[in-house]
């Protein structure tokens, strides 16, 4: 079950983005593609967790980027034309770490 979530999570990371990028976004695809990468960085706050990685930790409403009032945040963001794709890719991201958060129930009994 361990591979299938990597599988999954990895796609929904990198492919399902791209996806995205190009169905919605085709004349500006490359930029689009880039800051949805790009807010990958979300999980700096990561490194403030001790240890930094458990395989048996939900990061929704643990990490402090990963709250459900930062969560809301991104929600608000949709609404400013200029923060919009920053705020569809943070929820992408948060879509994809909760979905991890489903695994744990598999993974970690």
């Amino acid at each position: 079950m361990v591979i299938v979530q990597q599988v999954i999570h990895y796609f929904l990371h990198f492919i399902f983005p791209l996806g995205i990028a190009l169905f919605f976004f085709r004349k500006k695809w490359k930029k689009t593609y880039l800051v949805f990468l790009l807010t990958m960085l979300v999980d700096i706050d990561h490194l403030l967790a001790n240890p930094v990685f458990s395989a048996c930790r939900c990061s929704i409403g643990f990490h402090a980027l990963h709250s459900y009032p930062a969560i809301v945040i991104y929600i608000f963001m949709l609404g400013h034309p200029k923060l919009m794709l920053i705020a569809i890719g943070l929820l992408m991201h948060m879509a994809t770490d909760y979905i991890d958060c489903l695994f744990i129930n598999f993974n970690c009994k």
